[in-house]
């Protein structure tokens, strides 16, 4: 019988501060991270550089399964590599992003990088960080917590986000795009963006990076007490 190897999932929309506290999750506790959105925008990536339709679901499919992707964790700036290149930035635009919700809605999809994303549960322990971690990827995830914030507050935080990586983005038009990426995610058929029913939900409008670092920290403690 194998061992236990524990998982914290936390899931919710881009713009709750989600992937900073997973990264400050992983760190602290020396587990490995999964980024789960950022294989999704791969995708969408590696669909437009094929010239692969966003409806193709066969072919999605089949081009997930043999994706060459690897992630570099190990300095200060996050790389993420496809075919051996660094993508970094490109998946990080936000017509990446609405592409890859846009590819998400399909079973075939997900079903095809589901197997990809259950083999980063290693030993000492995950961070899973995404939107359907905590009731389709990882069920029974020791510790599911799900962040949420106002629209208005995330499209202000990805617009200052999008800014200082040097990206011409509009704030209005950015609040439009995350308003409908909201209602494709939630809506979808498959793994809805919804959280889990024993998930902590946390909300982040009003609060600093620091104040969910001590929220989550406290869950964790309780979660995995010393």
């Amino acid at each position: 019988m194998t061992d236990h190897v524990p998982v914290i999932a936390v899931d919710g929309p881009s713009g709750t501060g989600k992937g900073t506290i997973c990264r400050y999750l992983a760190n602290t506790l020396k587990w490995h991270l999964l980024d789960s959105g950022a294989l999704y925008r791969l995708l969408a990536l590696a669909a437009g550089q094929q010239g692969v339709e966003l409806d193709d679901a066969e072919a999605l499919a089949e081009l997930a399964a043999n994706l060459e992707i690897s992630f570099d964790y190990s300095g200060d700036i996050d790389r993420v590599l496809l075919a051996g290149q660094d993508v970094s930035d490109e998946i990080r635009t936000e017509s990446c992003a609405n592409a890859a919700s846009r590819l998400a809605a399909l079973p075939e999809v997900r079903q095809a990088l589901l197997s990809f994303q259950q083999r980063f549960r290693q030993s000492p322990g995950l961070v899973a960080d995404g939107r359907d971690m905590g009731t389709i990827v990882f069920p029974d995830a020791d510790l599911k917590i799900f962040l949420t914030a106002d629209a208005a507050e995330r499209a202000r935080r990805r617009h200052k986000q999008l800014k200082e990586k040097g990206f011409d983005v509009n704030l209005a038009d950015l609040s439009v795009e995350i308003t409908e990426r909201d209602a494709r995610d939630s809506q979808r058929a498959v793994s809805p963006l919804i959280p889990a029913n024993d998930a902590r939900v946390i909300d982040t409008t009003d609060l600093s990076i620091q104040d969910v670092v001590e929220l989550v920290s406290g869950l964790i403690r309780d979660q995995f007490p010393v």
